[in-house]
């Protein structure tokens, strides 16, 4: 087990091991591992035997670095090999699903049929699991660019004030680590904005250090109050106990080892002066390591009810308007370690989302410190099961029959959606022209890959003479009584052409489809129907890969190249994503038509697709949008994977009158959804518009 810890200057560093069998060092006879910033990384390595020297490089490209722990642990074989299962079903794309005690016997079984030694492929996989990924900017970069507000300009902002509700601060207090508490209560003191309350409930604290603490702090502060439990009853009793010393309008909620920075109750009053109604208000935050150096900063979407279901996205800070937490009940006991989540949903289960209101500001430092979830979300399992545990309840008010289940990674959660019965028809529109060796694979993989079974597919030839194209459209009509092929003799118009098989559609739900597509799980229809049945939901997109297994669409992000860009674009399968955001169940703005299903009526509602304007492209951006706006959810889902040959069979803008179609398609996204091109609520505006990778802006 190689053991890393090493401070350094660039936005991401990886280190890299070599090992010299007597003729020099090369890239074939090396391993990887991408470094976390303060942070002790390991990954397991086989140290073959001929070795003469091992090199070590710290860092891949010039710059400063402190190593502060490097070391290389020999391990027994049954160690190795948990170590190495665990990663792998937890990592790898292939493996999720499979206990760890069948992923040596399943390696064993393929190397023997592959006719290589089951270490090296076992290898193999594992080192598929560490993602290379390439940020041109630090966090530590970015906050030195960022304006700070001096003293003096905070205290002129809280006087200017036209409305100042006093904010209860609600914290649950039991055996903190005294340093990191006191710095803890110091920032709340030190809060820009003075109308708050700190409701202090002490859950029977076994250390006389914390009772003296927070004597000290109430006679220091009069707006600091402490109630002492006689028993310790956990968090959700001690959060109850704090949270009813509350007088304020609104309550704030912080751990007993955490920071709030010195603006964040500021920015949560300036908020409610241009959102007097609002019910409950959420922050961005980062975490604070053992040196107190920040890190990992989670830069949050507007509201995304999808996304809580799959995550507590909202977490730190949460403020909550006093009366929604007391109407729900407060913190139900029975949900310790994801009681904030809980929490969430059912304050937010009948809120308007106007009234649900984000600040994209950090304004929280949430502790990583040895053994916390901020550390290591595994580190306590609890909480994963007890998030599971609110987000079966959040569902089961509205969708009884809806059954939540644990996601790939920890404290992440799949939900999934009942079918109506009986199921509806589905109607997938595939236009094409020509190129069989598209076409084919793409139906004959649909018709095969698919266990929903009640669908029609319309093929929608426009115009095709290749005569081996045309007998596959006759032979699989024939063939296939779902299949149809209907004829669309005008000049390309993708718009038009499906705007042409919706009006023939015979099916309750519409499902845009390219001619370059290929299932990969056979449930992905289902997976989408059951999403886009639910009546909030309008269009619904799936993750769609290169035939390289890199990530093609991963959903739409708005602004992206001045209109808009794939999220995730060329991640590796393995790869999670922002924050395990490609894996998850989400909101999104919009979809590509590539693969889209949405129901017929919505299509109809807003008129389909743009084939006046939008004739090529943007036409699935443009036509999401009109979705959202008619006031319906658009919804990515991880759950349905296929693979996507993307434009093979349209070719590239590369001539002046196709370029002059592209430019006239840009112009008029940019003149009919600008504002909204450059405000995506499921984006935020502190990362790029230039990447698709969600890097720093």
């Amino acid at each position: 087990m190689l053991e890393v810890a090493i401070d350094y200057s660039q936005a991401v560093a990886a280190i890299k091991l070599y090992f010299d069998f007597g003729n020099g060092f090369d890239e074939d006879s090396s391993i990887y591992l991408p470094l976390k910033l303060s942070r002790v990384t390991k990954r397991l390595f086989w140290m073959p035997t001929g070795v003469k020297a091992i090199r070590f490089d710290p860092l891949e490209s010039e710059g400063q670095f402190t190593i502060r722990h490097l070391r290389c642990v020999w391990l027994m074989p049954w160690f190795a090999h948990d170590r190495l299962a665990h990663r792998l079903v937890s990592m790898h794309h292939e493996w999720r699903g499979a206990s760890k005690a069948s992923v040596i016997p399943l390696l064993k079984s393929r190397a023997k049929k592959q006719k290589r030694h089951w270490r090296e492929l076992a290898l193999a996989e594992y080192s598929a699991t560490f993602e290379r990924v390439c940020v041109t900017r630090s966090y530590s970069d970015w906050l030195a660019d960022q304006p700070v507000l001096s003293t003096a300009d905070r205290v002129a902002e809280a006087t200017a004030l036209s409305s100042t509700p006093l904010i209860s601060v609600v914290m649950p207090v039991y055996n903190p680590n005294l340093e990191h508490f006191k710095c803890c209560l110091d920032s709340v003191i030190a809060q820009a904005y003075p109308h708050w309350q700190l409701c202090i409930a002490d859950d029977a604290s076994t250390d006389p250090g914390v009772s003296a603490l927070l004597a000290d702090y109430v006679e220091q502060d009069p707006r600091i109050h402490v109630v002492t439990r006689e028993a310790n009853g956990h968090i959700c009793a001690a959060s109850n106990s704090a949270l009813a010393l509350a007088e304020g309008e609104f309550v704030a909620l912080l751990d007993h080892d955490d920071l709030l920075v010195p603006e964040a109750l500021l920015e949560i009053a300036k908020a409610l002066q241009t959102n007097p109604e609002a019910g409950l208000l959420y922050s961005d935050e980062d975490k604070l390591d053992e040196q107190g150096t920040r890190f990992d900063p989670h830069f949050k979407p507007g509201w995304n009810p999808d996304l809580l279901l799959s995550q507590n996205y909202v977490s730190h800070l949460g403020v909550y308007r006093t009366e929604l937490v007391r109407k729900v009940g407060g913190f139900r006991e029975g949900y310790e370690g994801s009681q904030d989540h809980d929490l969430v949903l059912r304050v937010t289960a009948a809120l308007p989302a106007e009234q649900i209101v984000h600040i994209p500001k950090v304004l929280y430092h949430w502790r990583a410190a040895e053994g916390s979830t901020a550390m290591n979300s595994a580190q306590k399992g609890y909480t994963a099961e007890a998030g599971l545990k609110a987000v079966q309840s959040a569902v089961a008010c509205h969708t009884p029959a809806a059954k939540v289940e644990h996601g790939h990674f920890a404290n992440t959660y799949r939900v999934r959606w009942p079918l109506p019965t009986p199921a509806p028809l589905v109607s997938l529109l595939i236009p094409t022209r020509d190129r069989v060796e598209i076409l084919k694979p793409c139906v004959d993989a649909i018709l095969e890959r698919t266990d929903y079974r009640n669908f029609e597919l319309l093929i929608l030839d426009n115009g095709s003479t290749c005569e081996k194209t045309l007998a596959y459209m006759q032979e699989v009509a024939k063939r296939d009584p779902r299949v149809s092929v209907l004829s669309w003799e005008h000049p390309f118009n993708y718009s038009a052409i499906n705007n042409f098989g919706a009006r023939q559609a015979k099916g309750e739900i519409i499902g845009l489809v390219n001619n370059d597509i290929e299932p990969i799980n056979d449930d992905w229809l289902t997976e989408m129907v059951s999403q886009v049945c639910r009546p909030q939901v309008g269009c619904v997109g799936a993750k769609l890969y290169y035939p390289n297994d890199t990530i093609q669409h991963a959903g739409v992000i708005l602004g992206i190249g001045g209109v808009a860009g794939h999220a995730h674009k060329y991640f590796t399968r393995n790869a999670l994503g922002y924050f395990s955001r490609l894996h998850l169940i989400q909101n999104l703005s919009a979809v590509t038509a590539a693969c889209l299903l949405v129901r017929k009526s919505v299509y109809e509602q807003v008129n389909g697709l743009n084939e006046n304007e939008l004739t090529v492209a943007f036409n699935d951006v443009d036509f999401c949008l009109k979705v959202r706006e008619a006031g319906y959810r658009n919804v990515w889902t991880p759950y349905a994977e296929l693979y996507h040959h993307e434009s093979i069979s349209r070719g590239a803008d590369d001539n002046a009158k196709k370029r002059s179609r592209a430019s006239g398609e840009v112009t008029y996204m940019r003149a009919t959804w600008g504002e909204k091109l450059d405000n995506d609520p499921a984006y935020n505006p502190n990362l790029t518009l230039v990447h698709e990778d969600f890097s720093l802006r």
